[in-house]
């Protein structure tokens, strides 16, 4: 089975403290969109999951532009601070073949460290890295490839 794990572009700051409806700047948009289109070619996703941060569902957008077909969850478990562990069992869950997570750092590197066993290393914003495994399980995932925006 595949698994992409991508991070949001970059987010404006917080408005009054409010971290969950940040948007994507300009550059985020393009980070975006870089990224979607560079995983057309690399991805056919059965199913998306996206934080329900605003942020991650802008960068969703970019993709679904790809993969307009492609249905959607709001995974209420992958948002910043949330456990990684507990992401990795609700994943583990979902009976599909080839999922797209769409979430926050540390999350997502703390997500990718459990899955391959690796030491914990920091995504960039708008990176994708796709894995392969049988199931989703700690351990189990072998990052296949990385792809990393210039915007």
């Amino acid at each position: 089975m595949q698994l992409t794990l991508i991070r949001h572009g970059e987010a404006a700051a917080p408005v009054m403290g409010n971290d969950t409806a940040r948007p994507l700047t300009q550059r985020g948009h393009a980070q975006a969109e870089q990224t979607a289109a560079h995983l057309k070619s690399f991805i056919q996703p059965e199913v998306f999951v996206v934080s329900p941060l605003l942020r991650a569902q802008e960068t969703l957008a970019h993709l679904q532009k790809h993969f307009p077909e492609v249905p959607v969850v709001i995974c209420n478990t992958i948002k910043p601070d949330d456990d990684a562990k507990a992401a990795v069992e609700w994943l583990s869950h979902l009976p599909y073949e080839s999922i797209t997570v769409v979430c926050h750092m540390n999350v997502v590197a703390h997500i990718a460290a459990l899955l391959t066993a690796d030491s914990f290393y920091p995504y960039a914003l708008a990176e994708a890295r796709i894995y392969e495994q049988a199931v989703i399980a700690p351990g189990l995932s072998t990052e296949i490839k990385t792809f990393i925006p210039s915007a």
